[in-house]
């Protein structure tokens, strides 16, 4: 009999997250296919997590949100994502249901002017307040690992600027506590790395219980949002993303089929 109270799932939190380097150079692979405007999931529309059951609340809109303790310019209100992310996340919250699990979502849709504000102000400030010896290319590649370049191109959205992305943590129903991670959403460090404590506790007689407690929920996130359809980002345990271009890229599709999106 399983005692465990993660029942059938505890053997997701038993099984490693697959080897992150092949997917980190795909990832760095100057092709990225663009969105198909002929798919018909091209103008499928965005919906509000709240109106299909999906718990969450923007980040970003918020000042409770470390590491930034204030609203970001532009930020909304509403989690949105397109149609077809918002069934497969009530696809995962009905797998984790019967665990009293849930998904809880910090970030879907994003406008432009809040990428915009990440990726060119706020990141590389922080990395040049800590770090201002940091030649400029390399600045840009560390800001570059954890924020895409704002885009007005329709053939080269942003991933989260078509609807297709999600930030996303589990957590327990009836207490809303969520399962520790080993980090803050939007740590940009190596430690947000998705395989980060798999690497960290191979060697030998290493006991830590927070990491491995880490470890094991992040595996559990990770194989739950892939199986669902989700390609996972290498340097982010909470961003999965689904249609669009790094997940066409990732899983050699010929294209994305979401675009830029509004609401």
């Amino acid at each position: 009999m399983n005692s465990s109270p993660f029942g059938d799932l505890a053997i997701l939190r038993e099984t490693p997250v697959p080897d992150m380097k092949p997917v980190r150079a795909r990832l760095h692979s100057p092709r990225r296919p663009a969105p198909n405007p002929d798919d018909p999931r091209f103008n499928e529309p965005l919906v509000d997590i709240a109106a299909l059951g999906v718990q969450g609340a923007s980040y970003y809109a918020g000042s409770r949100n470390p590491p930034y303790y204030h609203p970001a310019p532009g930020a909304v209100a509403e989690v949105l994502v397109r149609d077809g992310v918002g069934r497969l996340l009530t696809q995962v919250n009905a797998r984790v249901a019967p665990v009293g699990l849930e998904l809880f979502v910090f970030d879907g849709w994003r406008p432009t002017a809040v990428q915009a504000y990440f990726h060119d102000e706020w990141l590389p400030g922080e990395i040049r307040r800590r770090m201002p010896d940091l030649p400029e290319s390399r600045l840009q590649r560390e800001v570059g690992k954890y924020w895409a370049a704002p885009s007005t191109d329709p053939a080269a959205p942003a991933p989260h600027n078509t609807g297709g992305a999600v930030d996303l943590t589990l957590r327990w129903r009836d207490s809303r506590e969520p399962l520790w991670m080993g980090s803050l959403f939007d740590d940009a460090s190596a430690v947000a790395n998705l395989d980060h404590f798999e690497k960290r506790l191979a060697g030998p007689s290493r006991m830590a219980f927070s990491d491995e407690e880490a470890r094991a929920n992040r595996r559990l996130l990770h194989h739950l949002m892939t199986q669902a359809g989700f390609a996972p980002n290498p340097y982010e345990w909470w961003h999965f993303g689904y249609g669009e271009r790094v997940w066409a890229q990732l899983n050699r599709a010929p294209f994305a089929f979401y675009g830029p999106a509004r609401p």
